[in-house]
């Protein structure tokens, strides 16, 4: 799918493009790729003599492959974007920019809730883009306001989980459950870091190149600026979830350690009444209690006077709460 969006008003406008001939008689600020065929391909190779990369060009984690600039002029970045769907874990997506002949070129497999926020901005704020780099910082500014949405959530599912492990009484099965969302939240809050770190490393690319003016080198400095918060905040919550984490393995040790003691003053207390019953199985032929008319139900009033009375005076001391 090709979509392509031109400067209005003040206002980005998409334009729709069925033929060739319709991205000929356009002027746009931004096309935007979404898993292109190879004919909307050569469109753009024959129309802006751009070469669009394949799917393991844009997915290389190289650092000279994600930032370069040709000898044309034509500038590459390849970016991580973070994908966060509530029917599904988040993800990373790699999105290929071209900076070529006064337009952005966006190449990426799947739609991005960022470009659609982007779009829908672009459309109602007639004036906060004039050019096709303001587009591109736009997504990058947008990108950290969507990481810092999401760490929202993960510090409110992180609270959730603290009530649920200070309870008064945490079982293996809530055990288990809070466990697992603590390790979702810790796989997302890692996810955040990285997407951040990414963006840090292409708006920094930009800045270093001089590509953008006065406002538009303010505008990277905030973003830089915000990104920096955010991995304080991601920091924060990386601490927050590691307590909750030994809190949780705290709370599993303890009930633990409650059967084990349950099993030790078992053991414990029938070991007179095992001792005594032993006692009386001698096989030994003078052995005086054998002639005595009461000495069975004697024997085990005794074994079970010997078992009480071990329970009896651990729960005096509290050894059974």
């Amino acid at each position: 799918m090709i979509n392509v969006f031109v400067l209005q008003n003040g206002r980005l406008n998409q334009v729709n493009i069925e033929t060739r001939a319709d991205l000929m008689n356009t002027t746009p600020v931004w096309v935007d790729l979404r898993d292109p065929t190879e004919e909307e391909r050569f469109w753009v190779k024959s129309i802006y003599g751009v070469t669009l990369p394949d799917e393991d060009e844009v997915k290389d984690i190289e650092a000279s492959a994600r930032y370069y600039e040709e000898d044309n002029g034509d500038l590459h970045l390849r970016t991580d974007f973070l994908i966060e769907e509530d029917d599904g874990p988040s993800r990373i997506t790699t999105v290929a920019f071209i900076l070529a002949k006064n337009i952005l070129f966006a190449v990426h497999s799947e739609d991005l809730p960022i470009f659609r926020l982007v779009r829908m901005r672009a459309r109602s704020r007639p004036g906060s883009i004039t050019d096709y780099k303001d587009v591109l910082l736009d997504l990058y500014a947008t990108d950290a306001e969507y990481s810092a949405d999401i760490l929202e959530g993960v510090y409110q599912t992180l609270e959730d989980v603290s009530r649920s492990v200070l309870q008064e009484e945490l079982s293996d099965e809530d055990a288990a459950g809070v466990l697992n969302s603590i390790a979702r939240e810790e796989d997302l809050n890692g996810r955040i870091r990285r997407n951040m770190m990414d963006t840090r490393r292409a708006v920094s690319f930009l800045m270093r190149g001089r590509l953008l003016n006065s406002e538009q080198f303010e505008e990277a400095r905030q973003i830089m600026r915000d990104i920096e918060s955010l991995d304080g905040h991601t920091a924060f919550l990386f601490d927050k979830i590691n307590f909750l984490m030994d809190a949780t393995v705290g709370f599993i040790n303890i009930n633990q350690n409650k059967i084990i003691k349950i099993f030790s003053v078992a053991s414990v207390a029938f070991l007179p009444p095992t001792l005594i019953a032993s006692i009386y199985g001698m096989n030994f032929k003078v052995l005086p209690e054998l002639d005595w008319t009461f000495g069975y139900p004697l024997a085990i009033l005794l074994m079970i006077a010997s078992a009480v009375t071990p329970f009896w005076y651990f729960r005096r001391r509290g050894w059974l709460k």
